[in-house]
């Protein structure tokens, strides 16, 4: 019998380190090289054009760490490891915080095909529906004032349609003013006072403290069916963008090669920063892709793009790697690229 605990014992412990090493979760995310998966699959345009490349849309994987995650991610390249909070606030869960990428992704998605119908010269038709709190800034004077979920009529009888023209506006005052909000909150129509103020964080920046959100409803002709599945995040919005004007018009952009890239586009076709580029670099280069599309954030110091092309360089990979503002200029260099 003695002789069985010094078995079994041992045995239960090891069983136990084993478990705790691979499945306890600790308070860390951890980011890593996803994929750069073809588009064409994803993206389904009624009597579409095909083309001989593809277009691929490039992934970063991440979750919570697991302890023997936590342990290669400190040595493994381009594998990043942050605090929990730093990715999702406190008292939000994992499935909310996958929602709300997943929401994101489909307001990528829409601003993609504005873009791409725009410049292809196809029917589309834009409704606006409605500008709505998302949520409001801890200190900021809107806490007290809005809730998520009000719709916002008007600023200073200025009537609002799309969030940005809020955003533009109150940008425009200064500390201490005040603005007058029109807004719809259930079956309530009611006027908020609201002074505007300093951000916490960034003192030279003023609002009320709020997140928005520009309810629009998009139809287009040819009909488009987009399937992202569990892909999250709003960075596919110019290669979305890209294949769905590639599909719409007849001559084959790709040229043969496989393109990749990132980039949130908005719905005047502006490319914007993203997170986990040097890691795309590396899923894109794993892929055996050819073109990598980078924003360029207007030349800035340490933009996305100069990230990028240290990252290949490093990788020493032949992937060209191209700087964009915006998806006119990704558009240029396909049309100029030899085949």
């Amino acid at each position: 019998m003695r002789s069985n605990k010094r078995i079994i014992i041992p045995g239960i412990i090891v069983v136990l380190i084993v478990a705790f090493i691979g499945a306890y979760r600790l308070p860390f995310y951890i980011y890593k090289p996803g994929t750069a998966d073809a588009l064409q699959p994803f993206i389904e345009i009624d009597d579409g054009f095909e083309s001989e490349g593809d277009m691929h849309l490039v992934t970063v994987r991440g979750g919570q760490a697991t302890p023997l995650q936590w342990i290669m991610g400190q040595i493994r390249p381009y594998h990043e490891i942050v605090p929990l909070e730093q990715v999702r606030p406190e008292g939000i869960s994992e499935d909310e915080y996958f929602h709300a990428q997943l929401q994101l992704m489909e307001s990528s998605q829409e601003a993609a095909k504005v873009v791409a119908y725009e410049s292809a010269g196809r029917d589309i038709k834009i409704t606006y529906e409605g500008v709505f709190v998302v949520n409001t800034l801890k200190g900021m004077p809107a806490e007290e004032q809005l809730q998520s979920g009000d719709q916002i009529l008007s600023i200073n009888d200025q009537e609002i349609e799309e969030s940005n023209t809020l955003v533009e506006y109150v940008e425009g005052l200064k500390a201490g003013e005040q603005v007058t909000l029109s807004i719809k909150r259930g079956e309530e129509t009611l006027s908020k006072n609201i002074e505007v103020a300093a951000f916490p964080d960034n003192p030279e920046k003023v609002g009320v403290g709020i997140s928005l959100a520009t309810d629009r409803s998009v139809e287009v002709d040819p009909k488009v069916t987009v399937k992202s599945g569990e892909i999250g995040g709003p960075s596919a919005g110019l290669m979305f963008s890209l294949e769905m004007y590639d599909q719409l018009t007849e001559e084959d952009i790709t040229k043969g090669k496989e393109i990749s890239g990132t980039g949130e586009v908005n719905y005047e076709g502006e490319v914007g920063r993203i997170g986990g580029i040097d890691k795309k670099v590396v899923a894109a280069e794993r892929d055996g892709c050819d073109v990598f599309f980078a924003p360029n954030e207007d030349d800035a110091e340490g933009s996305n793009y100069q990230i990028a092309k240290e990252t290949a360089e490093d990788i020493d990979t032949d992937m060209e790697i191209v700087p964009v503002d915006t998806f006119q200029d990704a558009l240029n260099y396909l049309e100029e690229m030899e085949s």
